[in-house]
């Protein structure tokens, strides 16, 4: 894995987390997105060489509304950015970890993703990211 990539946070409004984290950071937010098919809009700020990504649910059956309601807003995933994501996901599973997914999917921010389950990494749920040079 080359480095942290970025630090998903689950949030109930988005808008009142960006304002938060603007002075929290006293960055602006640089970018936002919305992921149709994962029904979630993001926002990135960056902090230091990382990112923090606030994942707010644009459809009551997003896994961000679900993961809210159960969990309540707070971190979601620790990503990780991966050169090939491919050999990254073989490795892994050859390593015993269970993968969310059989095939990486387009993600926010132009990467290609991937989950790791969090029973496999101490309770944290896992990203696998790989930049798709877009």
């Amino acid at each position: 894995m080359k480095h942290l990539d970025h630090i998903g946070i689950a949030v109930a409004d988005l808008e009142k987390a960006i304002n938060t984290y603007k002075k929290l950071l006293e960055s602006p937010c640089y970018k936002r997105e919305t992921v149709e098919q994962q029904k979630v809009e993001t926002a990135f700020f960056r902090a230091g060489e990382s990112k923090i990504e606030l994942l707010g649910a644009t459809a009551p059956d997003s896994v961000i509304d679900k993961f809210v309601s159960k969990q309540g807003e707070g971190m979601h995933h620790v990503a990780f950015e991966v050169d090939d994501i491919y050999a990254e996901m073989k490795r892994l599973e050859e390593e015993g970890f269970t993968l969310l997914s059989e095939e990486p999917r387009p993600g926010a921010d132009d990467k290609l993703v991937v989950f790791v389950h969090p029973k496999d990494n101490c309770g944290v749920l896992i990203e696998l990211c790989q930049s798709t040079g877009k």
